[in-house]
């Protein structure tokens, strides 16, 4: 794409934003931090996306270390978080993890669809059997344990934004064998959760996942589509015509 400016980032990081507190179980309260609490064992789905202050980041880190006490979490820094931020994190004894791509590119031209196995088919999982195939693919691939993808399940099935979200399972011979997640809201195909079996790999299973979700953003009028990318999948998206125009930091905070 190419411009960048406020406005089109501060959509693009709601939308993330709106992903990730949608994992949230907590009775959801007036504050400062916009963070989320899953209770699942697992820290991709706790943690904090942002602060509106950073002068207030050690107050901050003290009650969300009291609200998600139990659980482990990251505390995600971005372009929406304040100046300073990250420093303040560091002060306070936090340690960064990583760092991750934010990458974006324009709805307004067609996508390819790559080569993929002929039989493959990309379809919007429209029920609960459905729903559990496709959590259980992306769990395993993320190495999430077995014991939580029931209540993955559960928070997938009753997020209050599911009327934003478009789920895609790649089914091959009857099983799912890849997925991806697309949340359409401020303008934006956020796309989320691009995984593949480990057995179906680099046969251009997540290349029509992507080219899937761009097609559903298309379809329901977006702008553009951002993605956070993993080293991984960062070549694929390139391909795509994703550009890199930010980073999160991810941070872990001792209890």
């Amino acid at each position: 794409m190419n411009t960048w400016d406020d406005d089109i980032s501060a959509r693009v990081f709601a939308n993330f934003r709106q992903y990730l507190t949608g994992w949230d179980e907590t009775q959801p309260q007036a504050s400062e931090v916009d963070r989320f609490r899953s209770g699942l064992a697992t820290p991709q789905f706790n943690g904090v996306v942002r602060v509106r202050s950073s002068s207030s980041i050690e107050r901050a880190v003290a009650t969300t270390r009291t609200h998600l006490a139990g659980v482990p979490w990251w505390w995600w820094v971005g372009p929406d978080s304040p100046e300073g931020t990250a420093t303040a994190l560091e002060q306070c004894g936090a340690a960064e993890l990583t760092v991750v791509p934010v990458m974006v590119r324009p709805l307004d031209r067609a996508t390819e669809q790559g080569d993929a196995p002929t039989d493959l088919r990309i379809e919007e999982v429209g029920d609960l059997d459905r729903l559990t195939e496709l959590v259980r693919t992306y769990r395993t691939s993320m190495g999430i344990p077995l014991g939580l993808e029931a209540d993955m399940v559960r928070i997938e099935s009753k997020r209050e934004d599911n009327p934003d979200i478009v789920r895609l399972a790649a089914v091959l011979d009857g099983r799912v064998v890849g997925t991806t997640v697309v949340i359409t809201a401020q303008e934006v195909a956020g796309i989320f959760l691009v995984h593949v079996a480990e057995a179906h790999r680099r046969r251009g299973i997540g290349a029509a996942l992507t080219a899937a979700a761009l097609q559903v953003g298309r379809a329901r009028g977006m702008r553009l589509a951002a993605l956070v990318a993993s080293p991984a999948g960062e070549p694929l998206y390139r391909r795509f015509g994703f550009t890199t125009v930010s980073h999160y930091r991810i941070f872990t905070v001792p209890a």
